[in-house]
């Protein structure tokens, strides 16, 4: 039974920034930031699939913003970008509307969101404690829907940008022993559908992208399955750039992506079966 996320260390911020000056928790890399280039705030950047997005997003010139809760994880992935690193813990209370409120007054507009932090747990279900179910609820949910509802505003007021929703195909076909994620992961498909219906007409776009496995363990243990084979972190980022670049509203980064889409029957099937 294993907890699971992209950072352990938590290094508390004050994202609160008061007169013209930076905030005194950014740092920057690199050359000199250019607010005229196009801004993406990553969270979940400390690792993973949050920091190979972020670098590719780096190498097409953007600004990034970078979330995560572990600051020198956060200072690797931004190592010789213009990356601005925003350490927060997003499940803590009003932690998204701070660290939305410390990055648009950074750097006074965000074009792209991408909502990649999250948290999981393998085990049994019955045997899982309440804390760790508020736990993932908290982050992989709720804290990513109030960071885009303290977002938005800003996008629809500019007529442009778009929210990146990280699911999951456990959110799709529920994984067992998995069963707080796959629900998570589940609400968020629906959110991302939502959302998207309401803002058709604003210029701000939804992009869902369902990644599958992507690292050689599970929960913590080995990775037993043979079938499907895990995607690498950076295979997703490219296909969330590339999702980006060309307003897709959903996205399968998985070797059984191309199974979903001819015969959804098979692929839940074999979800079934190998988890």
């Amino acid at each position: 039974m294993t907890l699971t996320g992209s950072g352990s260390a938590y290094d508390p911020p004050n994202l609160a920034p008061r007169g013209p000056a930076a905030p005194s928790h950014v740092r920057e890399h690199g050359p000199a930031r250019r607010l005229d280039r196009r801004v993406a705030l990553v969270t979940g950047a400390s690792s993973s699939i949050g920091a190979a997005t972020a670098r590719r997003f780096a190498m097409d010139g953007w600004q990034l913003l970078l979330n995560g809760r572990d600051r020198r994880c956060l200072e690797r992935t931004a190592s010789g970008t213009s990356a601005l690193v925003l350490p927060a813990d997003l499940a803590a209370p009003g932690g998204p509307r701070l660290l939305a409120q410390s990055a648009l007054h950074t750097t006074g507009r965000i074009d792209v969101l991408v909502a990649g932090a999250g948290i999981g747990w393998t085990g049994p279900f019955a045997a899982m404690p309440h804390t760790d179910i508020d736990r993932v609820l908290g982050l992989d949910l709720n804290a990513t829907l109030h960071l885009v509802r303290e977002v938005l505003p800003s996008m629809i007021a500019a007529g442009r940008g778009r929210v990146v929703l990280l699911g999951s195909a456990a959110g799709r076909v529920g994984v067992r022993e998995e069963a707080v994620h796959s629900a998570a992961k589940a609400g968020l498909a629906a959110f991302a559908e939502a959302l998207r219906q309401e803002l058709r007409g604003t210029g701000v776009g939804v992009t869902f992208v369902v990644p599958g496995r992507t690292g050689p363990t599970r929960g913590g243990g080995p990775y037993g399955h043979a079938t499907p084979r895990p995607v690498s972190p950076g295979g997703v980022a490219r296909e969330i750039f590339d999702s980006v670049r060309q307003d897709r509203d959903e996205t399968y980064v998985s070797a059984w992506r191309r199974i979903r889409t001819l015969a959804p029957g098979l692929h839940r099937r074999l979800l079934n079966r190998f988890g």
